[in-house]
């Protein structure tokens, strides 16, 4: 016989295949169940429907049983509604026909309900309603409020870290360790647990007013049928009682067990934690404790000897927890079973995974600054700072390493600091949702707000709230945002460490981009006359002395034309000057005549005998110490001219001077007279330790 086209597993599968019963099927339930509180039902299909609430209780028992992830039921308070739906149209339906038909005896709504009213309580109206009552307290006092309030609070924590994994998940999006569509699908379920959190918190009311519902039906049911029986009927009271109050009672108990079974599964599903089942958990954490066992085992032997208590229950007890104990005890005692050679370290070993790697750079925010990461809120932080790698790779010419972004506790809540493998290298404060308005240093107009600096440029600024924006661009302030705040303050920080962002792997990367549209190049010269390392250190001097390498072509070719030479100061000074032309072009623009600082000719003699190579006297510190001051307001003074701070030396102590004066004036240009290009002049605009 041949097989079927469709082999769909189960139910599940046969509805799969067809989508217009998946359609309409909840539409059709639910009019079905408004239907059953409209038409009378005979009794046989009441049992029908009893015992299948009852089995779609169990079921749904089952389900928050073995349920791993909370999301793996996320339909859950929508199967509480219909399911409370369902018991209060059964409720009627059997109001209904107890009403209708009580006075014909007990099995007047189907042998579900006089099987409840006969065997679960004995025929016994006390105890009955003693039952019933219990059920309920229980049902609604103790686990549906407990699931309640758990509800509740997980809903309120897991919409306060929202923002928190939002911004997790952007920040792996940022750094590459996931693509857009695990992102997109992370993001979903971060909103499907606040919304399913928040539907159970809502949810868990259905219970409270199915319990409240029965009651009043109970009370119904007992109070109209003694009304009917009597004075419809002519019934003795005794006989109405028995009837009536005894199907009432039955009535509420076939409800009541499903809408308990239906609460306890709503408290395992929002009271669970980690992602086994609940029967996995209870097994491995509850019973794995020998000396647990043992404690227990030895205080139920001690009640069982008290005189007058029940021998018999207790030492059978405290027998089987002795034995659990005993078992426990001997396996763990037991060698372990060896590893192979490929197998993990144990669990509480050291390990190489416990190596975290140190991010290149980072940004670590206060919780205060979370807002200007979650998207949801309207953060753009993420786009400036992927905006600034992208504009530091088009300049620089080599693409940095990703941002790393988490929130540290530890942080003033508005504070933030960038760091560069490990250390700080730059920290700030900006305030989500005010305006930074800086001072160029001529404005003299006051402005309503904190005073700070700015954290980039350490110009004055002032944050101001959003409605004085205008006054301030009005009076000549540059106004930014905190976003821009941040990604300026980064983009900063970046340039002026982008010689310890080239690592390694950049520069492999680098070559390899350069490969593509100079394959021979690359080829003849990476790495058989210049290894990886020396190109690293050239790139790297470059770099310190914020030359860009976007010419990595060029470089390459000076590098090819020097074979043979291994001092990296040696090749980057040919670099330098075979570039000369577009650092010129950077530093100064179109312009063809520069205007630079010099050093007194005196001066510049003593430096070149205690700066040269093979020096015969050091530079005296004192002098050294006034050189640098005086290099900086020159570099001030041409600044504030609206000129480069250049200084032009000669060759032999460009390099050594550069290093000394680094420290004071970071901003001044550092050039040699083989750096100036035939096509430009130069004018000496200010001289150091003399006058122009």
């Amino acid at each position: 016989m041949s097989a079927p086209a469709t082999t769909p597993s189960g139910l599940a599968g046969a509805l799969a295949a067809l989508p217009a019963v998946r359609a309409l099927g909840a539409p059709l339930l639910i009019v079905m169940i408004l239907a059953m509180m409209l038409v009378p039902l005979p009794a046989f299909l009441l049992d029908l429907l009893f015992t299948f609430n009852i089995a779609l209780a169990l079921v749904v028992l089952m389900v928050a049983s073995y349920t791993r992830r909370t999301l793996d039921f996320a339909s859950f308070p929508g199967v509480l509604l219909v399911t409370t739906l369902l018991r209060l149209a059964l409720n009627v339906a059997s109001t209904r026909a107890v009403l209708l038909n009580g006075h014909t005896g007990t099995g007047a709504a189907g042998q579900v309900i006089e099987s409840f009213a006969h065997f679960l309580i004995g025929g016994s109206l006390a105890v009955g309603l003693v039952v019933f009552a219990i059920l309920t307290i229980i049902n609604f006092v103790v686990i549906t409020k407990g699931a309640g309030r758990i509800a509740e609070v997980s809903a309120r924590f897991a919409l306060d870290a929202m923002p928190g994994k939002q911004m997790a998940i952007d920040a792996d999006l940022a750094a590459g360790s996931i693509d857009e569509k695990e992102a997109r699908r992370r993001r979903t379920e971060v909103t499907q647990e606040a919304e399913f959190y928040g539907s159970m918190d809502g949810a868990s009311k259905f219970v409270r007013g199915d319990a409240i519902a029965g009651i009043l039906i109970l009370f119904i049911n007992m109070i109209g049928g003694l009304v009917i029986g009597t004075l419809q009927h002519g019934l003795p009271v005794a006989d109405a009682a028995n009837n009536y109050v005894l199907l009432a009672i039955g009535d509420g108990l076939v409800a009541q067990v499903p809408a308990l079974v239906i609460s306890v599964a709503a408290g395992l599903i929002v009271s669970r934690v980690g992602e086994d089942d609940i029967g996995q958990q209870i097994a491995s954490q509850l019973f794995t404790i020998p000396r647990a066992l043992g404690l227990t085992g030895s205080v139920l032997g001690l009640l069982g000897l008290v005189p007058g208590m029940p021998h018999l229950p207790f030492l059978l007890l405290a027998g089987a927890c002795g034995w659990g104990a005993w078992a426990l005890t001997r396996a763990t005692a037991q060698p372990p079973a060896p590893e192979p050679a490929q197998a993990q370290p144990a669990g509480g070993e050291a390990s190489w995974d416990d190596v975290a790697p140190v991010d290149v750079l980072g940004l670590e925010v206060g919780y205060r600054l979370i807002a200007l990461v979650d998207r949801e809120r309207g953060g753009d932080l993420l786009g400036r700072i992927k905006g600034v790698r992208k504009k530091f790779a088009g300049e620089v010419g080599f693409l940095p390493p990703p941002v790393h972004i988490r929130d540290n506790l530890e942080l003033h809540p508005s504070a933030y600091r960038i760091l560069l493998k490990g250390a700080v290298v730059g920290e700030g404060q900006a305030f989500a949702g005010l305006h930074m308005a800086i001072n160029p240093g001529h404005i003299k107009v006051p402005l309503a707000g904190t005073a700070t600096t700015d954290p980039a440029f350490g110009l004055p600024a002032t944050w101001i709230e959003a409605r004085t924006r205008d006054h301030a661009q009005a009076a000549g302030y540059t106004v930014v945002d905190a976003s821009t705040v941040v990604a300026t303050h980064l983009n900063h920080v970046m340039q002026s460490h982008a010689a310890d962002l080239l690592g390694r792997a950049e520069v492999q990367e680098l070559v390899e981009h350069t490969r593509k549209f100079a394959p021979a190049l690359v080829e003849d010269t990476v790495p058989k006359q210049v290894p990886l390392p020396l190109l690293q250190k050239v790139l790297r001097q470059l770099l310190e002395e914020t030359i860009h390498i976007r010419d990595l072509r060029g470089i390459l070719e000076v590098l090819a034309e020097h074979a043979g030479v291994t001092d990296a100061g040696e090749l980057t000074r040919g670099v330098r000057i075979a570039l000369s032309p577009a650092i010129m072009q950077h530093l100064y623009g179109p312009v063809r005549d520069l205007g630079v600082l010099a050093v007194e000719p005196g001066l510049e003699q003593l430096l070149v005998h205690a700066l040269a190579p093979q020096a015969a006297a050091p530079l005296d510190p004192a002098m050294a110490e006034l050189l640098c001051e005086q290099a900086a307001q020159a570099a001030q003074q041409q600044e504030q001219d609206g000129l480069p701070a250049c200084l032009l030396v000669p060759d032999r102590i460009r390099v050594p001077l550069a290093r000394l004066l680094r420290r004071k004036a970071p901003r001044l240009h550092v050039i040699a007279h083989s750096e100036i290009p035939r096509t430009h002049s130069i004018q000496i605009q200010r001289v150091i330790g003399g006058t122009a």
